[in-house]
């Protein structure tokens, strides 16, 4: 394995997606268990994922950076999970363009060991939670020695906020609690954390007030907009992104279940202020991933 180190250039770059799944590894092995990457298929009409190669490849093209990850959810889904360790040698081999984050299952008895190897052996940048997938309250104290590793290793926290497509039409939607992503639950952390970075990721349907309330009083949390197409944010969270949130706000698409393309041309028929994409594009995760 080969410690991550970038190599990126930010002067040259038009945008960095901070929200970019890995779903495959090298040896065909995916991310999810074989129904739910069925139900997910159907429901996001989304055709084979990339490898991390073809997504190294897809950014090049763009002159784009991206902030690569799985979820790890081997408890809740009873499915091995992607190696974060590969994701990030993978990486390693693409770091003009590519950016690991780890993901660690919290509810592993060895969640913290396993965070301080990738960050110490893989050179990872940050780290990708899933609430409602892992089964898992952020706010519970137990989490906290996590936390505290991330926090002093400072690097920021990705957080799934709001409702999923994950287990969608599923029976019961195969047992995920959508409320362990309200974004509230990351106030306590937030709060207990100071210096712990939490990105709020998507637009936080229906909690979108609740996610703009934290923001606002933690300014240690961020806003990303992957996942859903522009033309279909809420109002009050594009005033807030273009306005008093344009510095803690970053531009995420959720490939391969959205391409960036499609972001860009779709934020044009928003009320965005254009001269706060800039900021959003690019300069406030340069400045929160420290290019």
């Amino acid at each position: 394995m080969t410690r991550y180190e970038s190599a990126i250039d930010v002067d040259a770059l038009t945008a960095i997606d901070v929200h970019v799944h890995i779903e495959v590894d090298a040896h065909g092995h995916s991310s999810l268990p074989p129904d739910l990457a069925e139900a997910a298929a159907q429901y996001f009409k989304a055709g084979a994922s990339p490898d991390l190669d073809g997504v190294a490849d897809y950014y090049r093209e763009r002159r784009m950076a991206a902030v690569v990850f799985t979820v790890d959810a081997q408890t809740e889904l009873q499915h091995p999970a992607l190696s974060s360790a590969e994701i990030a040698d993978g990486a390693a081999r693409h770091n003009d363009v590519l950016i690991p984050f780890g993901s660690v299952d919290p509810r592993r008895s060895d969640a913290v060991d396993i965070a301080k190897r990738l960050i110490e052996e893989s050179g990872v940048r940050g780290f990708k939670f899933h609430p409602t997938v892992q089964g898992f309250d952020p706010s519970e104290e137990r989490w906290y020695p996590l936390y505290e590793t991330i926090q002093d290793a400072g690097v920021p926290a990705l957080f799934h906020t709001g409702q999923t497509g994950i287990g969608a039409g599923m029976r019961g939607g195969r047992g995920f609690r959508l409320a362990l992503s309200n974004p509230m639950l990351l106030d306590p952390v937030a709060a207990d954390f100071p210096d712990l970075q939490i990105i709020m990721a998507h637009p936080s349907v229906p909690w979108q007030d609740e996610a703009l309330a934290v923001a606002t009083h933690k300014h240690n949390t961020w806003i990303d907009l992957s996942g859903w197409s522009p033309k279909y944010f809420p109002e009050s969270l594009v005033r807030a992104a273009g306005s008093y949130l344009r510095s803690r706000v970053l531009f995420g698409s959720d490939y391969p279940l959205l391409t960036p393309d499609r972001w860009m041309s779709d934020i044009a028929q928003t009320a965005m202020k254009p001269d706060a994409l800039p900021a959003i594009y690019k300069d406030n995760a340069v400045r929160l991933l420290g290019l």
